[in-house]
């Protein structure tokens, strides 16, 4: 009687109850855990997780001192350096403030309003946050830049590093919205500013 009062599902049995379950023969086994996975629930809890945030690094060395690339990085107030940007407009305020905000027009007819986040000379880093979207020009959502310039042996390494969701937040994107697409047109612009910024301070321009 004994040993049939304590079979039973793991489940089932008190959790509480220091006392061991026996099987048929009166010996005492260890519950197992494996048979109670809630495994058929995986799928459908990564699925509601939706997309995740993905990153981007561009990096390129410039044959210029890092303080002359910084003057040009480091301009909150003039974009121009980067091929696809028309103008930039700024907020009125002192340019380390976080609340600085700026407009850029690109030269597709978008427009982007950011906000600095980040500003330090003596580190030479700019960062800023992306408040608008225009998925026809750059299919992301919340994208951030960090922009960095060091020295290296008396030349200036830049690196800039985007963060972003793709442009569709939901399940299953259409191919123009999709994770690979954003990665794509977001390594292109990084690398077309970078590339762009290189020959302007090679170039004496």
């Amino acid at each position: 009687m004994l040993a049939a009062a304590r079979r039973c599902d793991f489940l089932h049995c008190g959790h509480n109850d220091a006392s061991p379950i026996l099987d048929s023969t009166g010996a005492a086994v260890e519950p197992d855990f494996r048979r109670h996975r809630p495994s058929a629930l995986i799928p459908a809890l990564a699925l509601a997780h939706g997309p995740s945030r993905k990153k981007e690094v561009t990096t390129v060395e410039i044959d210029a001192p890092a303080d002359k690339v910084w003057e040009v990085i480091g301009n909150y107030r003039d974009m121009s350096w980067h091929p696809a940007i028309a103008s930039t407009e700024v907020t009125p305020g002192e340019l380390k403030k976080e609340v600085t905000k700026r407009k850029l027009t690109f030269k597709s007819g978008a427009v982007f309003t950011d906000t600095l986040t980040r500003y330090d000379p003596a580190t030479r880093t700019l960062a800023f946050l992306t408040n608008d979207e225009d998925l026809k020009t750059l299919p992301v959502e919340g994208y951030s830049s960090t922009f960095t310039v060091t020295d290296d042996a008396g030349k200036a390494k830049v690196e800039w590093k985007g963060a972003f969701y793709r442009g569709y937040m939901n399940n299953d994107p259409p191919p123009e919205l999709s994770d690979e697409a954003a990665q794509k047109a977001i390594a292109a612009f990084q690398k077309e500013g970078l590339d762009a910024l290189k020959a302007k301070l090679e170039g004496g321009k």
